[in-house]
């Protein structure tokens, strides 16, 4: 099963890499050459069908959790400052994405879309520390009965060149539920207030939708 923001680009890879198999086949005499091309097309493809995988999952919302937004590595665990829309002390746990990881972006949390902003930015590298500032980015933030507004923000990096956002603000919406895309890898942040308890460790890898970061 896949993403339907990789339906267009998984088309578009399948027709172009059949086509250069052909061309190959055709033109190239010496077996080694060809098979080793081959080789290489169908391993991007497979690469691409990778990338925009939405393999099936049972989720089990939890009012009293949040979950991780995505598939990755936890890269961060820190109390900051965030300036965009709490202006105090939160809890930041950032989650960050190889290119092998599910792309999906869930809602950490379920209620009311309160914030959703759109940010142009640079492709820093998705760890660097301006990353979270000065990258392309979005912000979300939902307000959840047990924890009142939580943050997650997608943050393009090095290789993510677009960002799909679907969170409207004043609409509902489920936990787990779908919150976006980050095409071609990166990180997202998690912005929790600081009585929260954390459930996760540094260089712990999670799930989207079924990983617990924290909880009351």
């Amino acid at each position: 099963m896949f993403h339907k923001e990789g339906h267009n680009i998984i088309l578009f890879a399948l027709v172009f890499c059949i086509s250069l198999v052909l061309i190959v086949d055709m033109n190239v005499a010496d077996p080694v050459i060809k098979y080793s091309l081959i080789a290489v097309f169908i391993i991007a493809l497979i690469l691409i069908l990778q990338f925009f995988r939405n393999p099936k999952r049972t989720f089990e919302p939890n009012t009293s959790q949040v979950l991780s937004p995505v598939d990755g590595k936890v890269v961060v665990i820190e109390e900051v400052f965030e300036k965009e829309y709490f202006n105090d002390k939160r809890i930041q746990i950032s989650v960050f994405m190889s290119p092998l990881n599910v792309h999906v972006t869930r809602y950490p949390v379920g209620g009311k879309v309160v914030f959703s902003k759109y940010h142009k930015g640079k492709y820093l590298v998705a760890w660097h520390p301006k990353s979270s500032e000065e990258n392309e980015r979005t912000t979300v933030v939902v307000r959840s009965e047990e924890f009142g507004d939580v943050l997650h923000r997608q943050i393009a990096g090095a290789m993510a060149k677009r960002i799909v956002n679907y969170a409207k603000e004043g609409e509902s919406v489920n936990q787990s539920d779908d919150s976006g895309f980050i095409k071609f890898g990166s990180r997202v942040d998690v912005f929790l207030p600081l009585d929260a308890k954390i459930n996760v460790s540094l260089n712990q890898k999670v799930k989207g939708g079924i990983s617990i970061l924290a909880s009351k």
